[in-house]
């Protein structure tokens, strides 16, 4: 193994759980629930895959005002991704990596200014190699553009790299671009389907990156 490749969002930074816990609450306070099914098939992919204000105009049975409720929700969720932390683990892998002689990478949906402008806030954007984001691919994960990027540009071939993921999307997308695939669940995702994962763990300080790579080459046969 010569590369780990990792998700951002709800992998590096939480803020898929911010992201679903700001709606929550904006569909709770129309007495409604927002539909775990539903909002699970956004998860990992381009953003606007799934519409939260159709969804709770649909239940109602009628319009909203769509700026103002984006506008409040938006402001609540940035409220609450500054607080996040760096996800257990982050930078024990990251301090390990160049010891053990494997680059990093980030493999994204989202855009390059969300993923860079957060990686250089908590000062680990230099750590990663290749930071590949939805305006370098034509389709956003499931599709496994983003991981075929990361690999051409760095030239290792995918049977040498390992992918960190967090939901079925990035699962689905890495198994298409025949990566080696380790599920890292967070608050949100753990809930969902990464049966499709070559691995699950329940966090990376339980798995070392030393003890991950072993268990991956032995995998691999």
């Amino acid at each position: 193994m010569r590369l780990v490749i990792f998700d951002f969002d709800g992998l590096i930074l939480d803020t898929e759980t911010p992201d679903y816990d700001s709606w929550r609450d904006v569909f709770q306070e129309f007495g409604q629930e927002l539909p775990m099914a539903e909002w699970a098939d956004g998860i990992g992919t381009k953003a606007g895959a799934f519409d939260p204000v159709a969804c709770l105009v649909q239940q109602l049975g009628h319009d909203l005002p769509r700026h103002e409720i984006e506008q409040r929700r938006r402001a609540r969720f940035h409220e609450l991704v500054a607080r996040q932390p760096l996800q257990p683990g982050v930078v024990e892998y990251l301090d390990a990596a160049p010891q053990l002689g494997i680059q990093l990478a980030v493999a994204s949906s989202a855009t390059r200014d969300w993923v860079e402008g957060h990686l250089d806030r908590f000062g680990v954007r230099g750590a990663f190699a290749c930071i590949k984001t939805i305006e370098d691919v034509a389709r956003a994960k499931p599709a496994p553009d983003l991981f075929n990027a990361v690999l051409a540009e760095l030239r290792i071939p995918a049977e040498e790299a390992i992918v960190l993921e967090d939901s079925p999307n990035g699962i689905l997308a890495s198994a298409r671009a025949g990566v080696y695939s380790v599920a890292v669940p967070n608050h949100v995702t753990r809930k969902l389907d990464l049966s499709g994962a070559c691995l699950r763990i329940d966090s990376l300080p339980d798995w070392p990156l030393a003890r991950l790579l072993a268990h991956a080459r032995n995998g691999r046969g």
